[in-house]
C-alpha cells in the first residue's frame, strides 16, 4: 500500500531497539514523529531530538537505521533541502523516489518559463 502512494502511518509499529545507544534512540524517536510527506534536515532533527549541532552525527545514526521505512530516514534532508545520503539499496535515487511517492519534490524548482523552442 505504501509503495502505491497510500499514506501509511508506521509510527505505531513496534521496533526492538535493544542495545541502541541513547543518542540514536533520540534521533530515531524524533524521525518516527515525521508524518507522510513531511521532511526536515539533519540539523533540525538533531535539534528536535535534543542534540542541537550534531547534524553529521545524526546522519551517521540514520545511516545505521535498522528499519528504514518504519524509522523514516528518507524524510531527512541535507542542509538547503538537498537530498543527502541514503543507505538503502539505490542510495539517494531510492530516497528521492520514496519522497516523490509522498508528494515531496526535492531539488530546485522547475523553471517558471519553458523554452520557446526556436
Amino acid at each position: 500500500a505504501y509503495a502505491a502512494g497510500e499514506d501509511i502511518d508506521f509510527s505505531a509499529v513496534p521496533v526492538d531497539l535493544d542495545g541502541v545507544d541513547d543518542f540514536r534512540l533520540a534521533i530515531y524517536d524524533a524521525a518516527r514523529k515525521l508524518s507522510f510527506g513531511e521532511t526536515t534536515t539533519y540539523g533540525e532533527l538533531a535539534k528536535t531530538a535534543g542534540h542541537a549541532g550534531l547534524a553529521r552525527e545524526t546522519g551517521a545514526a540514520l545511516g545505521s537505521n535498522p528499519v528504514p521505512l518504519v524509522i523514516p530516514c528518507h524524510r531527512i534532508l541535507a542542509a538547503g533541502g538537498k537530498i543527502g545520503g541514503f543507505s538503502a539499496p539505490g542510495g539517494s535515487i531510492t530516497k528521492e523516489k520514496m519522497l516523490a511517492m509522498e508528494g515531496v519534490r526535492v531539488g530546485p524548482p522547475p523553471p517558471a518559463q519553458v523554452s520557446f523552442g526556436f
